[in-house]
């Protein structure tokens, strides 16, 4: 698979701190615990009545096994037997991104929750078995920072099917990393494109730019100004989605590839809806069911699905993941404080943790590993 540069230029990197795009491309493509319950159980009444709010808010999902069990659907469990499913000291992989054990967080019940769907369970991702299904393929990730997260959480995933004697080892070629799993003849991989279009966000090291589109909305404009804005947001996000779907047609085999389209990864930077401000200091998940945070853009996701159901009817078979509803109650899995900055916070940072927290990111292990498990759900039934 040649992973090209579409031709739209975009000066944004505004979407990309806000959402998660993930394409997986492959040839092919429950244990009883004892568990501690977030609230109360709904009834199932009350469960298929969740279920629909969350279907209403974040779309539709295009497979088949999903509408016969919604894995987007139910609850957050504390399971401290069975979770968290790997070690951040022991992950070869791990970056100093996500490791906010190691950054000194020092409680660690953002490990230890489990997501539970209403009408199935989710199973655990078995390392031996996600391996041999893609014996001789490609798995590549393809976006920005969020994505890598969740590139970092699936190779702390199946570390444990490797053998000890096997490198792990990533191996760089410009916007693209490599992991080989030698005695698979397989490889997972992460291609950085935070836009998935051509941008000046595209370089690894220099995509911090000063000349994006998040800029526009710093200025001050009345009502109206601000309606003019947001509409150019949505049509350029629409403009750039038009162009990642024709470059996917002309350029996707689709007898060899299988795709996967990601919804937004839910950042928690304001609490007005859960009575607080931003995640510092936050240790427990939101607990009202059927919660949507204010920072969730359901007009961008609603373009999302209208792009994705344009290309079925063209022949081309994308599955929409919608992670956005169950992550948006973990409020308490961000790194906030405990990562790894560049550079680093000053003084006047340092005395207001609340002003640098990190509340777009995850916490490893934590939440990527769920959109992971279902991703390894949907490759291991395929």
């Amino acid at each position: 698979m040649k992973l090209g540069k579409l031709e739209i230029r975009i000066k944004s990197h505004y979407f990309a701190g806000l959402f998660l795009i993930i394409l997986l491309t492959v040839a092919l493509f429950r244990t009883d615990q004892n568990d501690v319950i977030l609230e109360e159980q709904d009834s199932p009444v009350e469960e298929e009545h969740i279920a629909r709010n969350v279907e209403r808010k974040t779309g539709f999902s295009s497979d088949d096994t999903v509408s016969m069990c919604n894995l987007f659907s139910g609850r957050w469990v504390f399971d401290d037997v069975a979770y968290p499913l790997y070690d951040e000291k022991k992950c070869s992989f791990m970056t100093n991104e996500f490791a906010c054990e190691k950054y000194g967080r020092k409680e660690f019940k953002y490990q230890n929750w489990r997501w539970q769907p209403h009408h199935c369970d989710l199973p655990r991702i078995n390392g031996s078995a996600f391996m041999e299904k893609i014996r001789g393929k490609r798995v590549v990730f393809v976006g920005d920072s969020l994505n890598r997260n969740q590139w970092i959480s699936m190779l702390c995933l199946i570390e444990s099917s490797l053998r000890k004697s096997s490198p792990k080892v990533v191996v760089r070629n410009d916007n693209l990393l490599v992991f080989q799993a030698i005695e698979y003849n397989a490889t997972i991989e992460f291609y950085w494109s935070p836009f998935l279009v051509e941008s000046n966000g595209d370089s690894p090291e220099f995509h911090r730019v000063k000349d994006r589109m998040g800029f526009i909305w710093e200025h001050r404009c009345n009502l109206q100004c601000i309606y003019k804005r947001v509409q150019m947001k949505l049509r350029l996000y629409e403009m750039a989605l038009n162009t990642w779907s024709d470059w996917l047609e002309i350029n996707i085999n689709r007898t060899k590839t299988k795709l996967f389209f990601t919804s937004l990864s839910p950042a928690h930077f304001h609490g007005e809806s859960w009575n607080g401000e931003n995640c510092y200091n936050v240790t427990e998940p939101i607990s009202k069911q059927d919660y949507w945070g204010i920072e969730t853009d359901a007009d961008m996701m609603h373009i999302t699905e209208s792009t994705i159901r344009k290309l079925e009817k063209q022949g081309l078979k994308v599955e929409y993941l919608n992670i956005t509803h169950l992550s948006d109650y973990r409020k308490d899995a961000h790194p906030s404080i405990y990562k790894e900055f560049l550079p680093p916070p000053n003084e006047e940072q340092l005395s207001n943790p609340k002003s640098y927290s990190d509340c777009v990111h995850w916490c490893l292990p934590g939440v990527p590993d769920v959109w992971n498990q279902i991703i390894y759900d949907y490759i291991i039934k395929s």
